[in-house]
């Protein structure tokens, strides 16, 4: 299993399904990922994207002011599967000298590896199978704007 390394590349509005993509892009290449996910997902991720503190923790924040506090730290970030259009992410932990992998779902892993600057990772086949044409055609005739703010 060869792992390809990510960068978020921004966020967008799928007015077909009225879900957001979190757009992956290769770090060291041209192929992307998206990924359908909820606004609730799609803000935390704008949050950390634009590094806003907010008065309180939310649930991201949260989780990484848990981790910080118990000294544990995040390695890296997965995406590992899709399965039936559902994609599958494995958050993995450092706590001493043992690594614990936490299954997770790829936008809450993002959010969380965001706030911590952990490194995001995909399996190389994931990006493979996800190549459509439909698809391909759409990301390329995305312009600058289409990236906009989504708060």
């Amino acid at each position: 299993m060869m792992l390809i390394q990510m960068k978020v590349e921004g966020l967008l509005f799928d007015p077909r399904s009225g879900m957001y993509i979190l757009l992956l892009k290769e770090i060291d290449g041209a192929r992307t990922l998206p990924i359908w996910i909820g606004k609730p997902e799609a803000d935390s991720i704008a949050l950390a994207l634009g590094r806003v503190v907010t008065p309180r923790p939310l649930t991201h924040d949260l989780l990484k002011n848990i981790l910080h506090t118990l000294h544990i730290d995040v390695s890296r970030v997965i995406v590992t599967d899709i399965i039936d259009n559902t994609y599958y992410a494995v958050l993995y932990l450092i706590d001493g000298d043992r690594e614990i992998p936490i299954d997770s779902r790829p936008s809450d892993a993002v959010a969380i590896a965001l706030r911590v600057n952990a490194p995001i990772f995909v399996e190389d086949g994931i990006i493979e199978r996800r190549q459509s044409d439909e698809l391909e055609e759409w990301l390329k005739n995305l312009k600058p704007e289409d990236f906009g703010n989504i708060m």
